[in-house]
């Protein structure tokens, strides 16, 4: 399948290294607007659309790992850059793994947030995506989003809530399920030894989406990663833990420790 060209803002220091930042899966790149004045302080920022979300292109059809790493790597060098810092959480963290895998050479360091190498249950992800081809991404926005905060502090933010049920309503009906297809079909376990780059995992310990085992394998599986848990935090641990995900971001892709 031909990489799309995916929608991405740049923000920063031109001369500055570069951190790429990876959304989501029904989200899109204003997921990251907690971390960017930090990041930017550092960092020449680039966030993008995951394809089918936002404002990127959506492709016919199921879509692979390879896909969306074709993406990443079309962007980069549409933008001219050789290396970048690379963190993303959810499908953007299996894109990013699927990336050091495939393109060490680009990848600095990696920031793996709220993700996993094998979700193992690929039923659930083909039946979420026959869902959405069939009614369209309001039907799993509601439940989708239950998963993504702690029940305290959706309660806390019900504006938060509705925007990011929004969010997911907006994503492209067709290229969010076959970005389902591509977490059903990913196996990424046999891969994770070959990762070079510096790894940082983060769990959110009340994740329920994708819970702290997938992400302590993760760990376990690349050489030297390091594995930081935050509480209270569910699947999207940037927007409940802001400051701390972007110190965490900051100190790993610094050389520091989180």
């Amino acid at each position: 399948m031909t990489a799309v060209e995916v929608h991405a803002v740049v923000e920063g220091p031109a001369d500055a290294p570069v951190l790429l930042l990876s959304n989501s899966l029904g989200s899109d790149l204003s997921m990251w607007d907690p971390q960017v004045p930090a990041l930017t302080e550092r960092f020449r920022v680039v966030r993008y659309d995951t394809r089918g979300h936002g404002r990127s292109p959506s492709s016919r059809g199921d879509v692979t790992m390879d896909d969306l790493a074709d993406d990443v790597v079309a962007l980069l060098d549409r933008l001219g850059v050789a290396q970048a810092h690379v963190a993303g959480v959810s499908i953007g963290g299996m894109t990013g793994l699927r990336l050091a895998v495939r393109e060490p050479q680009r990848v600095l360091t990696l920031a793996v947030l709220c993700s996993s190498a094998h979700t193992g249950n690929a039923a659930s992800w083909e039946d979420r995506a026959r869902t959405v081809r069939a009614e369209g991404t309001a039907a799993i926005a509601e439940p989708v989003v239950s998963r993504w905060l702690t029940p305290p502090y959706a309660a806390d933010h019900p504006d938060l809530v509705a925007r990011l049920q929004a969010m997911v309503t907006a994503a492209d009906d067709e290229g969010y399920a076959g970005c389902c297809a591509a977490i059903a079909q990913m196996d990424q376990r046999p891969d994770l030894h070959r990762i070079g780059a510096p790894t940082l995992v983060v769990s959110g310990a009340e994740d329920q989406a994708v819970p702290p085992e997938h992400q302590r394998l993760i760990a376990d599986g690349v050489p030297d990663a390091r594995l930081l848990t935050l509480s209270p935090a569910a699947h999207l641990a940037n927007l409940e833990q802001p400051a701390a995900v972007a110190e965490a971001l900051i100190a790993h892709a610094t050389g520091g420790t989180p």
